[in-house]
């Protein structure tokens, strides 16, 4: 231990009470900003996980043509090559988009769906449904619909083809349940019967609330369409990837494709501005324990002004003498900083038993966390960047103190 280092503990712990509620404000603020972005980071990867589960990294859509093909060529990802496409509804051609797709390394499996609104009805309840007609198979492969089933059974939705899957907020507007009778309106007018072989919860409110999922072919046949498909849900190996991707698969196939992160633009972009406000919050807590230090160190330097003076004509340089007080912020920061992150550790775990009831943008009965090394490390940094900013100014001038004068008993 070097002897501005004991000097320096000396001076701390004679301050028990100054220090411990300076402490204090380190050990809280990193603690709860550890949490609170554990929080955030926790629904938005619980609403990804679901976005992503429920409608695939990547939807391809309708093909397209250019408009004006013969009068100029658009600048590659401008708004006016968008606003210049002509679109046609359908995929025609599912099956060799999806051998082509699937020699891609990022691409894990992919599944058509053919997809309507129509109405649906049951006893005396009407709704407005979503209808995906899937094979079952290959949508078992690429999305999480398998583990969302709450009620009933997946292969009774596989064997049964006069059977349908509905979204679990439809089902209680509805009032029925696994086993119960559900009708879907034809465009023709005419009511076709279905059972519901099982109920979904995937965790997005706008899915669980409006979808019914049907067997492909019978889709086809309740809807009159021509053609197999009307999108192409994708799963990949990285997600995080998707935009680059989607980009390849429209140059490639002439068709629109688009990313998870470009379908949900909206809703990450909230979630990201309350993790950014919530950070900047917590922050100011962090900033005020510096004041608390600042208040600490500065006081101290003012009854310690004798030995600083007695220091001074023993042969500590001014350097030594600040260095003795910014050690003092330093063992402040950095024993709040691991307490704080240690209590905030704890904290994220508590937190996530805590019962929260959510039927909003997702589905939550406990608050979702999502730990992550960079919340501590973030709160780490923070700590020590206000603690030394706090320190810096009262260990500077405890280094310029005249030790002549203040032996007399003046001040600097």
């Amino acid at each position: 231990m070097t002897p501005t280092l004991h000097i320096a503990l000396r001076f701390l712990f004679h301050r028990k009470r100054a220090f411990i509620l300076s402490l204090c404000g380190v050990v809280f603020g990193v603690a709860i900003f550890v949490c609170t972005q554990a929080q955030t980071q926790g629904f938005t990867k619980q609403f990804i996980d679901a976005t992503i589960g429920s409608n695939g990294a990547i939807m391809l859509r309708q093909q397209f043509r250019p408009r004006y093909e013969h009068l100029y060529v658009a600048p590659e990802n401008s708004k006016i090559e968008a606003a210049s496409r002509r679109y046609f509804e359908g995929i025609t051609n599912a099956s060799e988009i999806m051998r082509i797709s699937r020699r891609f390394s990022n691409v894990v499996a992919c599944a058509p769906v053919l997809r309507g609104t129509l109405t649906a009805r049951a006893e005396f309840e009407t709704a407005t449904v979503d209808l995906f007609g899937i094979d079952p198979a290959a949508q078992l492969r690429t999305t999480d619909i398998g583990q969302e089933i709450i009620q009933g059974k997946f292969e009774d939705f596989r064997n049964n083809a006069a059977s349908v899957i509905v979204g679990s907020r439809l089902a209680e507007a509805l009032g029925v349940g696994a086993g119960d009778a559900v009708q879907l309106l034809a465009p023709s007018g005419e009511y076709w019967r279905f059972t519901v072989a099982a109920i979904a919860r995937s965790g997005v409110g706008s899915v669980d609330s409006s979808r019914v999922y049907c067997q492909s072919k019978i889709a086809q046949r309740l809807l009159r369409k021509p053609y197999p498909a009307t999108m192409i849900l994708y799963k990949l190996r990285d997600p995080d990837a998707a935009p680059e991707l989607a980009t390849e698969f429209e140059k490639l196939f002439h068709h629109e494709a688009r990313s998870w992160q470009e379908r949900e633009e909206a809703n990450l972009q909230l979630l990201m501005t309350l993790r950014i406000s919530t950070g900047i919050t917590v922050s100011l807590i962090i900033l005020l324990a510096g004041f608390g230090i600042f208040n600490v160190l500065t006081m101290t330097v003012l009854s310690k002004m004798k030995e600083i003076a007695i220091l001074r004509s023993m042969g500590y340089s001014r350097r030594d003498i600040t260095t003795i007080f910014l050690w003092q912020g330093a063992l402040i920061a950095a024993l709040g900083s691991i307490i704080g992150c240690l209590i905030g550790g704890l904290s994220v775990i508590g937190v996530a038993h805590i019962p929260l009831r959510v039927r909003g943008i997702l589905y939550a009965d406990y608050f979702p966390v999502a730990s992550n090394w960079h919340h501590y490390l973030w709160a780490t940094l923070l700590a020590l960047i206000a603690v030394a900013i706090a320190s810096w100014v009262p260990a500077y001038r405890a280094g310029q103190l005249p030790p002549v004068a203040t032996l007399r008993g003046s001040s600097a």
